[in-house]
């Protein structure tokens, strides 16, 4: 029997434990590759090399509204070619349990000319601009609640009361938009920003934030630094970013995501540490026996010492390897749902850090009970004193 051979026997002599053991690993690992990039994504530093459309938000706070008079001054930005905006409307669908959905007001012709991957039926975006409480859905939406063009859509708001005190706004549904095949489905819903301006309550003259195309997606940084600092002094100052970032903002309201997850990352390798530890003394201490026999047929204390050691970074490696495998495939598949948030991609940095730790956590495992092997005396062993 080979070395290898002879390694791979002992793993197999409790089958049940070392595939559980296993498994477990495979689990920390698969959790280490998804946690590292969520957290790698969310504070990386933003990338505005080829960006073609910049999200002007408030400085200090998303929630903080921007007054409307900044279009103006955006549009004579150098290297800006066009400018809208919207705001978060917040509301649901009736009473319905699943109702909640992106609500946005626009100004219809020129949200539909930035985003241009979005597609609409000329007639649709002109009945969408020509009619006051006109809204328009995408098709997605429209299914899941059974949308037809020509329905009143009743949304009870969350934010915006109209001028009465009334939350229910109702609004006809006019068009239905697609986005490009590939693209993230996001559920979202866009109503006319005149008539929300004229019925609102509070904040008119006010919106959420600003889009702002570019002329050369290439200068994407310059255009983001000439735009603060036009604002930089104003009672109003603004952060220009992209809008993967800008999106992520929202998520970055629940906390500090990086620090989350490397408390969750150090709970789960501890956890591991200690399971993977426990799984090793009981192999070595079942196993005394047999060292011994073969201490007795020639293998020095090195070698025995050596194929304790070997079991368990096998055993950490093979498992991170597979964990770190169905990560990548599990980002794969997911990264049409989150390319609004970022690029969700398993790095080499991080599939080196994962083969780094699994070395290490294997070494850490498998170091004392190697090191009993190496010392252990052949003829007690033999006898059962040991």
């Amino acid at each position: 029997m080979s070395y290898l051979g002879f390694l791979m026997a002992n793993l197999g002599r409790k089958p049940v434990r070392t595939w559980l053991t296993f498994l477990s690993i495979v689990v920390c690992f698969l959790l280490f590759g998804l946690l590292r990039t969520v957290g790698t994504t969310f504070t990386e530093p933003p990338n505005l090399s080829g960006v073609e459309r910049l999200v002007v938000a408030p400085k200090y706070s998303i929630i903080d509204p921007l007054p409307i008079s900044h279009m103006n001054a955006l549009g004579s930005v150098e290297g800006v070619e066009a400018v809208t905006h919207a705001d978060w409307f917040g509301g649901r669908y009736q009473d319905h349990g699943t109702g909640y959905f992106a609500i946005y007001p626009v100004r219809p012709r020129e949200y539909f000319d930035i985003y241009s991957e979005f597609t609409i039926p000329a007639d649709q975006l002109e009945a969408f601009e020509n009619t006051r409480t006109g809204a328009v859905s995408s098709r997605s939406l429209a299914e899941q609640f059974d949308w037809k063009i020509g329905d009143m859509i009743p949304i009870v708001a969350d934010i915006y009361p109209k001028e009465d005190g009334s939350l229910l706004w109702e609004f006809e549904l006019v068009g239905l938009y697609e986005r490009p095949d590939g693209a993230a489905s996001f559920e979202e819903f866009f109503f006319h920003y005149d008539y929300f301006e004229q019925a609102k309550q509070h904040s008119k003259g006010m919106v959420g934030w600003f889009m702002v195309r570019m002329e050369d997606p290439n200068a994407a940084a310059e255009v983001a630094s000439s735009i603060d600092a036009l604002f930089e002094n104003s009672r109003d100052p603004t952060r220009t970013m992209t809008e993967n970032e800008y999106n992520l903002q929202f998520m970055k309201q629940l906390g500090d995501i990086g620090f989350i997850v490397t408390m969750i990352l150090t709970a789960v390798f501890f956890s591991i540490l200690l399971l993977v530890g426990n799984t090793m003394f009981q192999s070595f201490r079942e196993r005394m026996r047999d060292l011994g026999v073969l201490k007795a047929l020639g293998f020095s204390d090195g070698q025995v010492a050596r194929m304790v050691m070997f079991e368990a970074m096998m055993l950490t490696l093979g498992g991170a390897l597979v964990g770190l495998c169905l990560a990548s495939l599990l980002l794969m598949l997911a990264e049409p749902l989150l390319r609004s948030f970022g690029v969700f991609r398993l790095d080499a940095l991080s599939l080196a850090m994962g083969i780094a730790a699994a070395l290490a956590l294997g070494f850490v495992v498998g170091a004392v009970p190697a090191a009993r092997a190496g010392m252990l005396p052949i003829v007690d062993v033999l006898r059962g004193r040991a």
